[in-house]
């Protein structure tokens, strides 16, 4: 394996009988060995114990437990942004480029292809995730523009919204030829599509007939066609009814349909304007959107009863679940919309906040899509929002008046986000996956942690020189921390004291009028640059106040001697409240 190539790394991970053991969250480092010989058990718990707990010590070299954000732009093209160390002037991690503005995308389980319909020129894009590349732009129908992948990820569907009705409906795409598996002529006029959560059913609304049409997966074949309300925009279906919601915008009629028998169970009536319909994560409610009425209605699936109807943003288009919240977004306004969901199993009002998420309105910008601008955070306790008037992606911790800090998209108006998790996933039973950059040449430790059952090993990794990569620059400065506490307080000043030494001469440096230093708080959330100021004998100083509790990356650079902030191990302290 050679340095900066792209490698997958699998676990297996089993009990003593063998059996595959689900649902685990493993933690992995990568971290640079000193010499050729294997890490005993004690010096590798060492290692790991030094990564979990906030130091000056060198971190791993690779951080396997870490993400990336995928900004769909207004402009045909995609900002890939690592918040984590995507340091040395810019986190922008790669620009994918589109043949096309995209409308809707949609990733694979194992999180190796993205796919982008452009329906502009009649295509789906499909991405490497690994290396960033286009696999091919493949035939999508007639405007391509909502995407819906299988849960077995079998079949890419994609919505055909051609208003003329030729060959308005449904193309479906085997993800593993990357060929047309069917066309099928459903209807005019835009489309939503879901399936059932066993892959056997997919119904697509057909918005200009007012008709679902019900099309059975395994045949591919439309099997019925149902009137519903006038023009139903969209469709959602509960694993918990095992019922498809359709909600038409002419009359805002919500039709429940059962997904087995193709009956209509009930008909649930809001108001005309109805656009957008979602379950909440257990399934056990519904919430729809009228951007006419600048309301949103929460409706029991059990009982097929609507249950609040609540005011929310001018032009309310998407919404966005945690486990806490529902968020909504609103084009006409730089505030989103927080619903509280513990409170809809509640005769009582439901409870509603709201935060701001930049200094312009969304629809200053002519960016528009599909897929939603709002996504959950890694951590599923706050969201990212994409603002594209501002140009902006704001990341927002629940509980908090205001976001907590921001990410540059450079100049590119950000419309839609996807948060492409790093960290090892489950893909079959017992195994666990990640994709990885492999660091510069040398041999590595593969620190592996398990909490729950308790499991500590490090693995031996060797990394080859790459003879087509271009050769790196030393770094020829120290950086030793001078102060011995490693923990600040929230709201107070810290200073951060420290000793450079060229290593070439082994002598402090001195008079580095350039020398930067970065903090951060992870996950990249807050930050702020500085130069630090030399007191004498390679000594230099610099403050910075920590905003919250939190763990916060140090890093150096000096441009001068073309060290970079990506070029350095960063230091870590921890900050606590009072």
């Amino acid at each position: 394996m050679f340095a900066g190539t792209e490698a997958i790394v699998r676990f297996k991970i089993n009990d003593a009988t063998k059996k595959a053991l689900n649902n685990l969250h493993p933690s992995v480092w990568l971290d640079r060995r000193d010499s050729d010989a294997l890490t005993d058990i004690r010096v590798c718990r060492e290692k790991i114990q030094s990564f979990l707990q906030p130091s000056f010590a060198r971190r791993a070299n690779l951080d396997l437990n870490s993400y990336l954000i995928l900004a769909l732009n207004h402009e045909p093209n995609i900002s890939v942004i690592d918040p984590f160390y995507g340091f040395g002037g810019s986190k922008l991690y790669a620009l994918v480029p589109l043949r096309a503005t995209g409308a809707d995308w949609v990733i694979s389980s194992d999180k190796q292809r993205l796919y982008v319909s452009m329906p502009a020129v009649d295509q789906v894009a499909v991405i490497d995730t690994v290396t960033w590349k286009l696999i091919a732009n493949i035939d999508g129908g007639a405007k391509p523009s909502q995407l819906s992948l299988q849960h077995d990820g079998k079949y890419l569907w994609i919505g055909n919204d051609d208003s003329k009705g030729n060959g308005g409906g449904v193309t479906v795409i085997d993800t593993v030829t990357l060929k047309v598996a069917a066309h099928i002529v459903t209807g005019s006029g835009q489309h939503e599509i879901v399936l059932t959560d066993d892959d056997r059913s997919a119904f697509i609304t057909n918005q200009q007939d007012g008709t679902v049409t019900i099309v059975d997966v395994r045949k591919l074949a439309k099997v019925n066609e149902l009137k519903v309300g006038a023009r139903p925009a969209t469709v959602a279906f509960s694993s918990v009814s095992k019922a498809i919601y359709v909600g038409s915008e002419g009359d805002g009629v919500i039709t429940a349909i059962d997904a087995s028998s193709g009956e209509v169970l009930a008909r649930i009536r809001t108001e005309p304007g109805l656009r957008r319909l979602r379950m909440f994560p257990d399934s056990r409610y519904g919430l729809a959107l009228n951007p006419a009425t600048d309301k949103a209605y929460i409706f029991d699936t059990a009982t097929n009863r609507m249950r609040h109807s609540l005011a929310v943003g001018p032009g309310a288009d998407q919404i966005t679940f945690t486990k806490e919240f529902a968020y909504v977004r609103a084009p006409g306004s730089e505030f989103v919309t927080m619903i509280k969901i513990a409170d809809f199993d509640r005769a009582r009002e439901v409870s509603v906040s709201r935060f701001p998420a930049g200094q312009k309105i969304p629809k200053d910008s002519p960016a528009f899509a599909l897929a939603n601008a709002v996504i959950p955070t890694a951590g599923g306790d706050g969201v990212l929002v994409a603002n594209p008037a501002d140009k902006m992606i704001y990341f927002y911790t629940e509980g908090m008046a205001a976001p907590m800090g921001s990410f540059q998209n450079y100049r590119r108006d950000p419309k839609a986000l996807l948060l492409l998790d790093n960290s090892l996933a489950e893909t079959i039973g017992g195994l666990y996956t990640t994709t990885i950059r492999l660091p510069e040449a040398g041999n590595y430790d593969v620190a592996f942690l398990l909490d729950s059952p308790r499991l500590v090993n490090c693995f031996s990794l060797s990394v080859a020189e790459n003879p087509a990569a271009p050769k790196s620059t030393a770094v020829t400065l120290d950086f030793k921390p001078l102060m011995k506490e490693t923990t600040a307080r929230v709201k107070e000043p810290f200073t951060l004291r420290f000793k450079v030494i060229n290593t070439d001469t082994n002598q402090p440096a001195n008079n580095l009028e350039d020398l930067g230093v970065l903090v951060f708080l992870a996950p990249g959330i807050w930050q702020q640059r500085g130069t630090a100021k030399a007191v004498g004998d390679g000594i230099y100083e610099t403050a910075f106040v920590p905003p919250q509790a939190g763990v916060y990356y140090v890093y150096f650079q000096v441009p001068s001697l073309h060290v970079a902030y990506n070029q350095t191990f960063p230091w870590t302290l921890q900050a606590i409240k009072q």
